[in-house]
């Protein structure tokens, strides 16, 4: 077997080169699906060949097919990049390849773990006797958070769950706004709730759920096995739900209360803007994720429960063929995956380089440049404000300039001047639904944008207005 030294070194070179190249490359693609295909669809090989030139090959074939979401223009969702500490222990993580599923397998992820989470749970503001997992993303942190949800609303109505399954059980019912993330209907899915269970109210014109709607719903089966599901930043506008109002409702009812805070949780960490989180503390359980603004490499998401028995129950596993740790933290307890990777390297290193302070800045960094954005934007002809941002998310509308044009000609428009944006490779942008409008959102979340960035990105907004094929 040869050294996997060369290797490594060639590969540094190609991955530093695309690093460096981020700046001044589209931030879109540059080839077609059926290009990519052409390129990487090969015939299964049936010998074996060079690493280094498997690899050359790769880096060449997948050349305009990588999207730039890890530099400073890239705006179409709410993708962080990773900063370099965290890029760095992520290439380490893959070299040491622990299966950070228990501590006698990988003592040292097992303790990195322990540490993130007690760092977590300092930095969003949340208690610090809660539990914890360090999963894929906010769905699986949903799927984990609603699982330990599912445990204690059954155990109140003397239904174990995990021994006898859902056939028989009490029907539990989820309350929640009906802007709500599709990720939560996929995790109710998964754990066997299924859509039905799902009761969607409406929000008001910010975006918010309000007491008295939630108040009546439950009021109507005040014993029903319940989770209310409250919302830390819409992803079209970053609204907050108002949780010093509606937690107290849901306590009322003896409701378990859910966070789904996937990026607006981050807010708690900005003095600038943790008032949008007020209150937050007082749910039961938090999903969260880290490739979003903590700007660590996918994947990466945070399942947090403040009733640590519920989520142990939902999750632990013991068998006699494991080596069980009596006092340090086994992983496979608290998340839903058994042999996993050791992502909490990344997320160490990227809170012990970026500090309270860094990662405040980052998110006070995001919203100020997404209002400059939306608002340099709104000055060019044609161009509509829908929603200004007070966190990170913004959105804007594109007129059509023509005599009665009507919504859908805007609609029509929107989407026209976006993918010309798109398509110059300045910038990237995603176009959405919002109250029945096609908006462009504007969504900042990652490190590396700047002012410069910015520039350029409201210069290739007007670039694309102003374009005759758009006129």
């Amino acid at each position: 077997m040869q050294s996997s030294t060369p290797l490594l070194h060639q590969t540094t070179e190609h991955a530093l080169a695309y690093l460096s190249g981020l700046r001044d490359a589209p931030v879109g693609t540059t080839v077609t699906l059926e290009q990519l295909r052409e390129r990487l669809g090969r015939p299964l090989p049936a010998t074996p060949h060079d690493p280094a030139e498997v690899i050359r090959q790769l880096v060449k074939d997948v050349d305009g097919g990588l999207i730039g979401n890890a530099g400073g223009r890239f705006f179409a969702w709410v993708i962080g990049g990773s900063v370099p500490a965290a890029l760095a222990a992520d290439w380490l993580t893959s070299t040491w390849d622990q299966n950070a599923g228990m501590y006698a397998v990988a003592p040292a992820a097992a303790v990195v773990e322990e540490v993130c989470g007690r760092w977590l749970l300092e930095l969003l503001g949340l208690p610090n006797t809660a539990s914890f997992a360090l999963v894929t993303g906010c769905q699986m942190a949903h799927v984990t958070c609603l699982a330990a949800a599912r445990n204690a609303v059954l155990t109140k109505h003397g239904w174990d769950v995990e021994q006898r399954g859902l056939c028989g059980a009490p029907r539990i019912r989820v309350v929640t706004g009906d802007q709500r993330h599709g990720t939560i209907e996929r995790a109710l899915r998964i754990l066997g709730l299924g859509r039905d269970c799902i009761i969607d109210l409406p929000v008001d014109q910010h975006g918010q759920l309000r007491a008295a709607p939630l108040e009546k719903v439950l009021a109507a089966e005040p014993n029903a096995p319940t989770i209310v599901l409250l919302q830390a930043g819409d992803l079209n506008t970053g609204s907050f739900d108002p949780y010093p109002e509606l937690i107290p409702v849901a306590r009322r009812y003896g409701a378990w209360v859910h966070v789904d805070g996937a990026f607006g949780l981050w807010a708690a960490t900005s003095p600038e803007h943790q008032r949008f989180t007020l209150g937050v503390e007082q749910a039961d359980s938090w999903a969260t994720d880290g490739h979003k603004w903590l700007n660590v490499p996918y994947d990466c998401g945070y399942a947090i429960v403040a009733n640590r028995e519920a989520h142990y129950r939902s999750m632990a596993h013991h068998a006699n063929y494991l080596s069980h740790s009596a006092v340090a933290r086994d992983q496979v307890d608290w998340n839903p995956e058994y042999s996993r990777r050791a992502r909490g390297f990344a997320t160490y290193a990227a809170i012990a380089s970026l500090g309270r302070d860094g990662i405040a800045n980052l998110v006070s960094g995001c919203c100020h440049y997404a209002h400059a954005i939306v608002l340099a934007a709104s000055n060019l002809p044609g161009v509509e404000i829908k929603h200004v941002p007070h966190l990170n998310q913004g959105l804007l509308r594109f007129r059509d300039p023509k005599p009665n044009a009507t919504e859908q000609d805007h609609d029509r428009r929107t989407e026209e001047i976006t993918a010309r944006i798109v398509a110059s490779g300045e910038a990237m942008f995603a176009c959405t639904t919002w109250r029945g409008l096609r908006c462009m959102r504007v969504s900042v979340c990652g490190w590396q944008t700047d002012a410069t960035a910015v520039a350029r990105t409201v210069l290739a907004i007007a670039a694309a207005l102003a374009s005759p094929a758009n006129r």
